[in-house]
Order: C-alpha cells, then sequence, then structure tokens
C-alpha cells in the first residue's frame, strides 16, 4: 500500500510523457532505483588524470606546490592499459563485485568505479576516493618499481597535499562530493555539489540540471532529517513537480511564455493552472478589490509554486542567457506570486530570502563569484532546502559564456569523465524508467 495518495505523471525534458499516474512514492530516495544508483555512483565513481600525474613528476609539481630536485620520468599514460589492470586487482574485493576501471582520451585518464560493499563497511563516503588514491600510489609504485626514497613523491602526485590540508588540494584526483570536513553540517554531502558541476554532469540541459540537482537535494532532505514525517510528502511534491516535471507544467509553462513572456506571466501561468486544478481558490475580497487566495495542501501549492520559479528561470535567464539574473528572478518571482495571492512563496518564504543574499554575494558589492560557483552546503544558498538550488543549476545550464566562473572553467573533467552516465546525463529518463517499474508492481 502506497503511503500517499498522491499520483503524478511524468514528463521528460522535451514534454514526452514517461508514465501516467505514478505514486509520489515511486520517487523516493529510499524506493527508486535510479536515484539510489546515482547517490551510490556519486560516492562510488573517481576520475584519474594519468597525464596530470606523469606531469607533476616529470616536473616536480605536486599538490600544488614546486619541489626543485625532487622529479621522476616516469611513462604512467603509456603504461595506461597496464595500470588500469593492476588498479582494478587492487579495488576489487570480489571476482564478480561491481568495481569498473576505464581509460578515456588515450590512457589520459581514468574513471574508478569502486565496489559497492567497500562503500557499505565503512561509515564515510570519502571510501570512494581513499580507496582510488591509494590503489593508484600503489600501482605507479609496483609498475615502475619507484624506490622508497621517491615513493613520497609519487603519494603527492595522487594525493595533493593530504593531511597537510584537510582537503586533497592539489590531487590529481577528482570526486563528485567533496571532503566531510568542508560540509556545513549533518547530512549535507550531497548538497555541496557546484552549480557547475552539475552543469557539466548534465550536458548542459537546463531541465536535467535542475533534476539531478533535485534529486541530491532530495536524497540529502533524508540524510539530515528534514524529510522525516510530516515534512516527507513536501520534499517528494517538490522533487516530483520542479525536478522531474510532473504533469509536464514546466514544460508547458516554459513552452507558453517562452518566446513574449516575462516572470510576471508565469506566475499567471502558475495561479491559473492552480486555480484550475483546484488546488489553491478564492478567499475574502477586501474593499480594494484585492482577492486573497486559500489552500488546505500547503505541500502541493508549495510544489507548484517550485515548478514555477524554475519555469521562470528558464524564461528570463533562457532570454538573457546570462546565469547573473538568477538570484533576481527568484526574488521577484516569489515576490510577485506573494502579493497576487496572499499565500506563501517558494519554500514558505525561504527561497526569496535566500536569492537576497544570493545577489549580494555573487555580483553585487561583494562579488565573490557567479552563481554557478554556488550549491546547497553555502552559507549563503543552504537555507531554502531542495528548491533553490534546482533552479541556480538550470539558470548556469542557460548561460551563454557571461560568469568570469564559467562551467567549462570550473567544471569540464565533469563532463569529459562522468557525462556519458546516464544516471548523471538524463536523470529525468532514469527516475522516470524506474518509477514505471515500481508503479506496475503495485
Amino acid at each position: 500500500m502506497a503511503k500517499y495518495k498522491d499520483k503524478v505523471d511524468l514528463y521528460d525534458d522535451r514534454g514526452k510523457l514517461i508514465e501516467k499516474d505514478v505514486p509520489l512514492d515511486a520517487l523516493s530516495p529510499l524506493n527508486n532505483a535510479a536515484i539510489k544508483r546515482t547517490i551510490s555512483l556519486t560516492k562510488r565513481t573517481i576520475a584519474v588524470n594519468l597525464e596530470g600525474i606523469e606531469k607533476g613528476l616529470k616536473t616536480g609539481a605536486v599538490g600544488g606546490l614546486n619541489v626543485p630536485g625532487r622529479v621522476l620520468d616516469l611513462a604512467v599514460v603509456a603504461n595506461a592499459d597496464k595500470l588500469k589492470k593492476r588498479i582494478a586487482d587492487i579495488v576489487k574485493v570480489a571476482k564478480d563485485d561491481d568495481t569498473e576501471v576505464q581509460l578515456k582520451d588515450a590512457g589520459k585518464r581514468m574513471v574508478v568505479t569502486v565496489p559497492s560493499v567497500r562503500i557499505e563497511a565503512g561509515a564515510e563516503y570519502t571510501t570512494g576516493f581513499t580507496t582510488v588514491a591509494a590503489a593508484v600510489t600503489e600501482a605507479i609504485i609496483d609498475q615502475f618499481d619507484v624506490n622508497m626514497f621517491e615513493a613520497s613523491m609519487v603519494k603527492a602526485a595522487v594525493w595533493g597535499r593530504y593531511p597537510q590540508t584537510i582537503n586533497m588540494l592539489g590531487s590529481n584526483l577528482r570526486s563528485i562530493l567533496d571532503v566531510p570536513q568542508l560540509n556545513e553540517g549533518t547530512g549535507y554531502a550531497l548538497r555541496n555539489i557546484m552549480a557547475n558541476h552539475i552543469v557539466m554532469l548534465t550536458g548542459r540541459n537546463a531541465m536535467n540540471a535542475a533534476a539531478l540537482s533535485s534529486i541530491y537535494e532530495t536524497a540529502a532532505a533524508y540524510e539530515m532529517g528534514d524529510a522525516i514525517g510530516n515534512f516527507e510528502r513536501q520534499h517528494l511534491l517538490s522533487l516530483a513537480y520542479q525536478g522531474l516535471n510532473a504533469n509536464n507544467m514546466v514544460y508547458s509553462w516554459v513552452k507558453e511564455n517562452g518566446k513574449t513572456g516575462t516572470v510576471g506571466d508565469v506566475v499567471a501561468s502558475v495561479v491559473g493552472r492552480a486555480l484550475d486544478d483546484k488546488v489553491i481558490k478564492k478567499g475574502k475580497k477586501f474593499p480594494s478589490g484585492f482577492v486573497e487566495y486559500v489552500t488546505t495542501d500547503y505541500p502541493l501549492w508549495n510544489a507548484y509554486v517550485s515548478a514555477g520559479m524554475l519555469a521562470a528561470i528558464c524564461v528570463n535567464i533562457g532570454a538573457a542567457r546570462a546565469a547573473q539574473g538568477v538570484p533576481s528572478t527568484i526574488l521577484y518571482y516569489n515576490d510577485l506570486v506573494e502579493h497576487e495571492t496572499s499565500l506563501p512563496g517558494v519554500d514558505y518564504g525561504r527561497a526569496m530570502g535566500t536569492s537576497v543574499g544570493m545577489s549580494f554575494f555573487s555580483h553585487s558589492i561583494y562579488g565573490g563569484g557567479g552563481p554557478g560557483l554556488f550549491h546547497g552546503n553555502h552559507v549563503v544558498t543552504r537555507h531554502a532546502k531542495g528548491t533553490v538550488n534546482p533552479v541556480i543549476a538550470a539558470g548556469c545550464a542557460l548561460d551563454a559564456g557571461t560568469q568570469y566562473f564559467s562551467a567549462e572553467n570550473t567544471s569540464l573533467v565533469f563532463k569529459e569523465i562522468f557525462g556519458d552516465i546516464a544516471e548523471f546525463k538524463s536523470p529525468m529518463k532514469t527516475v522516470g524508467k524506474e518509477a514505471k517499474k515500481l508503479k506496475e508492481l503495485g
């Protein structure tokens, strides 16, 4: 028996129906196999820059430092196939486990997915990174018979400056997740992924960027205790409507307003749809002529306005092709929603509040960096959980190179290494496919 009565029709990023009448429970990170795979691969998959290791050893530039006189001329890339076999042997736990080691770019890059059992046997998600780092270090030392006096240089070329730094500064390994020491609180790991990373993982597809970000945000909500009890349905509805284009609302609103529409036009579309679907209804009429709206289902209303906020971003940022307008679009979309309806905006006002700080820190007086550098672990954007980061990612996907910190500048490796993994590239379709299976199972 399903926990919730809600059912949604799932559509992809092109407005094509995936499946009708999908139970809301089928989209839960606790149930949906595609979401489980996404989180698993995020923890288990590590990119190795073999070319970077070789160049670092050859020049003595390791861990972000130059070490004169400490150089090793090792043909790391030329021996990539041998290293691949050795690393696989070290990382594997059982012959037929789910370890994967792949070479890319003529042996210059390697992708290692450690077996699930290694993650399950530990307490931290860092097992993926540390396992691969240790295996790569050992494989290079063994392959080239590096002596005990030079082995530390190999370690530094792979691990970076760790443990002198809390992160792996200067490492030639990259993980989607950052180290736990940089998380702002309990359960924040999956929120600590920059918008630019998500843009590259999804190949600059705005709706899939929003979907992947929404999946991470929702899974994090479970992990940090936010999607528990009375609050679970709210998070699942936001994931469904904003992240996964439930009932094709995001797509249809963007299509309806894309050519000549404004943020205000999107608000009108959202309010009209909410009235038609009886999510809200007219309430008291004031002497001024203003009519307030009321609802008996605040989580569903929140899901509708969250989907509308994504549509507003796609319309407004899509027209400008400039991500600098993301925070102001969030702000004024919600301002218009609240003035029009008298109901709370996205995340009950937290999205609007978040956007004010984001405007200041992204490109206003402070000017610390563009929207692409933000994530749910940031002191500015951490407050609206589940609904703001997906639209930031979508807006950055629509940016046409106006950011100083562009996605290609900060996160290109995520496209080159992880960009062909379906769970990252096409989350709307993969999640929809698994939701369909759950629906059929009843």
